[in-house]
């Protein structure tokens, strides 16, 4: 099992020299990955693109990209030219998005977001996997007029999806590479999540699929202060319903308590049960919020687990 984290640099100067800058001091604490998520601010291709070709010890990643806002085309081109300029170090993740998201950003209606998954996926595979596409759905079309292959990354694109509900986790299994399941204890992987696309991917006849469990979580011994700033930073998805069940799934109530806050010893054994729920890879994420002594402390435990 290798351990990752996702970095989230705030330098008011430059976000691009800070993240460079994170992601070899996380490479230095022996982590595996460096993953970037995808809002209305950088563009999280480019940025893994740049952090993967600086600090060529980490696998990259995005965590992960709305299917709504960006058409397959796009993204592949970003995709491929990440994948070109890591050497086969990207991964790229997708996700459903959400209904404020969407419609409040981009005013696109958040409409059977399930189906444009699955052809968003479609046309991903022949695109990253033949450098062309002929696809015609019902959501989305994608025909490669000229060729869409980028030279240098010939491999493809491993592909995985931010996906936790059963349509998702169907959709993930049979034409993904894997998931990203984030705020999933191992109550929910183990019980609903990992069944649920490992299933999928065997009917399709497809490889197990990667499971990559994003925490949220930070090495502390201010646990109790910690804890309320992670309950005001993690409020937000409690809104939202896919997170509400999956934070129900895991056995708990509010999105706090799936997060994973304390000593070495406490963080180390939660790694270990997301293992055992089946989880191939764990990154951690917002080990930011307790200041960049703890931050560093965290990092220094998960390369040790990554060791």
């Amino acid at each position: 099992m290798t351990v990752g984290v996702a970095l989230n640099a705030t330098d008011p100067d430059n976000q691009i020299d800070a993240t460079v800058r994170l992601a070899e001091e996380a490479a230095a604490a022996g982590l595996r990955s460096a993953w970037f998520g995808q809002t209305f601010g950088a563009d999280s291709p480019q940025l893994a693109a740049i952090v993967g070709r600086e600090v060529p010890a980490l696998q990259v990643g995005t965590s992960a990209i709305p299917v709504f806002g960006r058409h397959p085309l796009t993204v592949s081109s970003q995709a491929l030219t990440a994948q070109a300029a890591t050497h086969g170090r990207y991964h790229l993740g997708l996700a459903l998005g959400t209904k404020l998201l969407t419609e409040g950003g981009f005013g696109i209606p958040f409409e059977r977001p399930v189906a444009r998954l699955r052809e968003f996926l479609t046309i991903l595979r022949q695109l990253t996997e033949t450098g062309n596409a002929d696809f015609d759905g019902e959501l989305l079309s994608a025909h490669a007029l000229v060729p869409a292959r980028v030279p240098g990354a010939d491999a493809g694109v491993p592909i995985l999806v931010a996906a936790m509900g059963p349509q998702a986790l169907r959709a993930s299994g049979e034409l993904a590479d894997g998931i990203l399941p984030y705020l999933a204890g191992p109550r929910a992987l183990a019980e609903h999540i990992v069944p649920a696309v490992t299933a999928a991917a065997e009917a399709a006849g497809r490889p197990a699929p990667r499971i990559v469990a994003l925490v949220h979580g930070v090495v502390t011994d201010d646990v109790d202060a910690v804890r309320e700033r992670v309950t005001e930073a993690l409020a937000f998805y409690e809104q939202i319903p896919s997170y509400a069940r999956v934070i129900e799934l895991s056995g708990a109530k509010r999105a706090v308590d799936v997060a994973v806050i304390g000593d070495e010893r406490t963080v180390a054994a939660e790694v270990r049960r997301y293992r055992d729920a089946g989880a191939t890879e764990v990154v951690f994420s917002g080990t930011e919020i307790a200041g960049d002594a703890d931050r560093r402390r965290t990092w220094d435990l998960l390369g040790e687990l990554a060791g």
